[in-house]
C-alpha cells in the first residue's frame, strides 16, 4: 500500500528520493557495463533486421548494459515492471515500470562517435515520471523529474532548463536520419527545416539532451519506440520543454502515434513547428 508517496511494508519506497537513487544505480550500473566495449576492436555486432536490406545493429554492450541494469532492479525492485529494447517486458505489481535503453545509438557507439547514451526511465500509467539521459564516455548524466532538472558532468553540475521563445527562423532542428520515416513524414519535416535556421542530424538521443540544455530548440523523428522516448520526455519536460507527437498529444504511447516525437523547447516554437508538421503539401 501507498501512503504519501511512500509504499508501506516491507516493499521499496515509491517517493521520489528512492526512485532517483535507483535511477543513478541503473546508470552507473550501465556505464560500468558498456564503457569497456566503446572503441572496442572485437566489438560483437548483430543486425536485429536479419537482412542486407536494413542494418539495425545489436552489439555485445548493449546486452550487457541492459542485463546489468535488470540485476539492479531484480535486487533493488523486484515488484516493478520492465520494458527494456534487448529483453522486452518483465511483468510487475507496483504500478511503476522500468524504461530502459541500454545503448540509444548503436551505430554511432560502433562508429566510435560519443552520441550515443543510456536511456532510463521509470514511468506510471500516465507516463514518464523521471528520466535519466546518460553519457558513460563523457561523463554527462542528464536527469530530469520529481522536482529535478540537472546536468551532472565533469565540468561540475548545472540546472538544466530549455531556451527561451524565439521566431521559428532562428531554431536549431535536428533530428537522427535525413530520410525521415515514410515519403509523407519526410515531406512534414521538410517544411519545418526549410523554416529553420539550421539543421542538423545524427545525434540519436543527445539531441534531446541538447534540448533540455538550452542549446537547440526541436528534435523531431518518426518511427520511435517507448525506450526511444520515455527518458527525454522526463527529462525534457522537466527543463521547461514540451514533448507531444505530431498531433500535439501525449507522447509516450509512441507505437500508437507511429512513432512521431516533436521535443521543444517551450510551447511557442513547439506550436509553430506542430503548425508546419500538419500544414499538408
Amino acid at each position: 500500500m501507498t501512503t504519501g508517496g511512500q509504499t508501506t511494508g516491507s516493499g521499496p519506497s515509491n517517493g521520489p528520493d528512492a526512485l532517483i537513487a535507483t535511477a543513478h544505480a541503473l546508470a552507473d550500473a550501465a556505464r560500468a557495463a558498456v564503457l569497456p566495449w566503446f572503441r572496442h576492436p572485437d566489438l560483437g555486432t548483430d543486425n536485429k533486421a536479419g537482412g542486407a536490406a536494413i542494418f539495425d545493429p545489436v552489439t555485445t554492450a548493449d546486452h550487457a548494459a541492459e542485463a546489468a541494469m535488470r540485476a539492479v532492479l531484480a535486487r533493488e525492485r523486484p515488484d516493478d515492471a520492465i520494458l527494456g529494447e534487448e529483453q522486452g517486458t518483465t511483468a510487475g505489481s507496483s504500478g511503476l515500470t522500468w524504461v530502459l535503453d541500454p545503448i540509444d545509438g548503436t551505430r554511432a557507439f560502433l562508429s566510435g562517435t560519443p552520441t550515443w547514451g543510456v536511456l532510463i526511465a521509470v514511468s506510471d500509467a500516465n507516463g514518464p515520471r523521471l528520466g535519466i539521459i546518460d553519457q558513460p564516455w563523457t561523463g554527462e548524466r542528464f536527469v530530469g523529474g520529481l522536482g529535478v532538472a540537472r546536468l551532472d558532468s565533469p565540468h561540475g553540475p548545472r540546472p538544466l532548463a530549455t531556451r527561451p521563445p524565439r521566431p521559428l527562423a532562428e531554431a536549431i532542428l535536428f533530428t537522427t536520419f535525413p530520410e525521415i520515416g515514410t515519403a509523407d513524414e519526410h515531406a512534414a519535416f521538410r517544411r519545418v527545416a526549410e523554416r529553420v535556421r539550421l539543421t542538423r542530424y545524427g545525434l540519436d538521443c543527445y539531441a534531446y539532451a541538447l534540448v533540455a540544455a538550452g542549446q537547440i530548440d526541436l528534435v523531431i523523428e518518426a518511427g520511435l519506440h517507448p525506450y526511444d522516448v520515455a527518458a527525454p520526455i522526463a527529462v525534457i519536460e522537466a527543463a521547461g520543454g514540451v514533448v507531444t507527437d505530431w498531433q500535439g498529444r501525449p507522447a509516450h504511447d509512441t507505437v500508437a502515434s507511429g512513432g512521431r516525437i516533436l521535443a521543444a523547447a517551450n510551447r511557442d516554437i513547439h506550436a509553430a513547428a506542430l503548425a508546419l508538421l500538419n500544414a499538408g503539401p
